[in-house]
């Protein structure tokens, strides 16, 4: 009986900050880098002490949100990788799976992205501090998927993890550049950057009983 009753105050407090996740999407929708921790319990209802209690504080809050939309990223990221398709069209597709997510929802990339841009004085929060590792995380995740998959010879593992953090870090900062200035069409900016890419990755073997790249 104590049990069941710990799992069902467990699920509640999961289906609260679920709820609350997708009150802050909807404040981060509107506000991008400049929604507050007080806007955000407005939106869902409650007060700030009690947005509080369920994060710590709006760094808390930043990270659960970083992670949620990080995640979906990755999954998106994996399924063009995996997709039935040539090598050149998955990392051209991989590219645009990028650039089309912030593309879409270009005031949460704002407000996980730019310290600049973002309120100041929230118990000294500092959106730098946050952003950077999630493009290491990005960095490691792809790092993982090119060590499973292509055959680079001696020193692979290492070679794997600058490739995956020289990748993302080449994505980041020409989809930051891109989406400010909108200088030319997604898809001209895909096909310069998979032809930036594509001779070392053209070149490389699938390693053997690996699922491909």
């Amino acid at each position: 009986m104590e049990t069941r009753q710990r799992t069902d105050q467990q699920r509640s407090a999961d289906r609260r900050r679920r709820e609350l996740l997708e009150a802050a999407d909807r404040v981060v929708l509107r506000d991008g880098p400049h929604a507050s921790m007080n806007a955000i319990a407005a939106e869902a209802g409650i007060t700030k002490p009690i947005l509080y209690r369920h994060f710590g504080d709006k760094g808390g809050l930043y990270a659960a949100l970083a992670q949620r939309h990080t995640d979906a990223l990755l999954a998106s990221l994996r399924a063009a990788l995996d997709a039935p398709a040539e090598r050149r069209a998955r990392v051209a597709a991989t590219l645009d799976t990028y650039l089309a997510a912030i593309e879409a929802r270009p005031q949460v990339y704002r407000f996980l992205m730019h310290p600049a841009d973002s309120p100041q004085g929230e118990g000294g929060f500092d959106v730098g501090k946050h952003s950077a590792p999630l493009l290491r995380r990005m960095g490691e995740e792809l790092a993982q998927v090119i060590e499973e998959r292509l055959d680079l010879g001696p020193g692979s593992q290492q070679l794997a993890r600058v490739w995956g953090h020289g990748i993302v870090g080449m994505m980041h900062a020409a989809g930051d550049w891109w989406l400010g200035e909108r200088p030319c069409s997604r898809q001209e900016l895909v096909s310069s950057l998979a032809d930036l890419l594509w001779g070392r990755l053209a070149a490389a073997d699938d390693r053997t009983g690996g699922p491909g790249f």
